[in-house]
């Protein structure tokens, strides 16, 4: 008899499927890297795990085949009616969830972002690894992003932080909901309404641990719901101590604006271009405007001049710092 199949099972035939893509993946790109060399494999990386995704998925569950992972645990795919397997397009569409919409998400937010900073920075940085100039994408992006005001380049490099912060929330969510419901391993699965049936074995074998899943999910919600909590008053903390250090740094620069320019220093800070206020040094020893570098560190935590990495709390800020 068919039965519907528990997490448990669900969760071996996500990560024998990922095992095995995995291995998909690294063969395509050492394939790419032996043939092209080093520098067509790391502009090229991204797509060619693309690719690799879509070929496992299309020559198992598109042609109506159980995946590899699949077929380890004995399970089969079935629509909301739980009578028949999925259509060729809800599988289709499963496939474009699941694999092509996360990574063209993923780009657009990336370009998106680049092109807000390279705008706010005013400067001609060579684009990193990920923005090849052969993208039509970025051209695109860059061209609409031209045509934004000030305003609203600031209005939508907050919403790309913020979507950025969201997605693995909304996966986290989706991922408790599985622990306690049992069904929906993956949220492509869950959007197209695609479940599990398994048949033989024991009926009992995953109702036994399938409290321990609920237990699991419960935690992990209200896990979720603290770490949500949480960046919500740092961000409120943020935002309110950039105003103060705004409103400082207006009244301490008109008394130092006569002092600088008696000593004729030319201190400018690399990020708005303008005489350094305030002066903050990175843990890599590169000096910056405080508000500047932390607005910086709110969505790119390394050194804005030699990429290194640092946390945000290695700023150092230097008290009656006069070069």
């Amino acid at each position: 008899m068919a039965a519907a199949a528990g997490p448990a099972r669900l969760v071996r035939c996500g990560q024998k499927d990922e095992l095995y893509r995995a291995g998909l993946r690294s063969g395509a790109g050492t394939a790419l890297r032996g043939l092209a060399g080093a520098r067509p494999w790391l502009a090229w990386r991204r797509e060619v795990e693309l690719l690799s995704d879509v070929a496992y998925f299309v020559l198992t569950t598109l042609s109506g085949y159980q995946t590899l992972g699949e077929e380890y645990v004995n399970i089969i795919q079935v629509d909301p009616s739980k009578k028949k397997v999925p259509s060729f397009l809800r599988r289709a569409l499963f496939i474009s969830l699941h694999t092509v919409v996360p990574y063209c998400l993923e780009k657009a937010l990336l370009h998106l972002e680049h092109e807000l900073q390279m705008e706010a920075e005013e400067s001609r940085a060579p684009p990193a690894l990920g923005f090849p100039s052969r993208s039509s994408i970025r051209s695109w992006i860059r061209k609409q992003v031209g045509k934004l005001t000030e305003q609203q380049k600031k209005t939508a490099s907050q919403v790309v932080y913020v979507l950025k912060q969201s997605i693995p929330l909304l996966h986290r969510l989706h991922l408790a909901v599985f622990y306690i419901q049992g069904t929906f391993y993956h949220l492509s699965k869950r959007i197209t309404g695609i479940s599990y049936v398994h048949f033989g074995g024991l009926q009992g074998e995953d109702q036994s641990i399938r409290s321990s899943y609920k237990f699991l999910g419960i935690i992990s919600l209200f896990h979720l719901l603290l770490t949500i909590g949480v960046q919500m008053y740092s961000f409120k903390q943020k935002q309110r101590a950039r105003q103060e250090w705004r409103l400082h740094r207006n009244l301490a620069h008109q008394k130092s604006r006569s002092k600088e320019a008696a000593a004729g220093r030319q201190s400018r800070c690399t990020l708005c271009l303008e005489e350094r206020r305030h002066s903050t040094a990175t843990p890599c020893g590169h000096l910056f405007c405080w508000e500047c570098i932390t607005a910086w560190c709110s969505t790119r935590a390394e050194c804005p001049l030699c990429r290194e990495k640092f946390h945000p709390q290695k700023l150092i800020y230097l008290r009656h710092y006069q070069m």
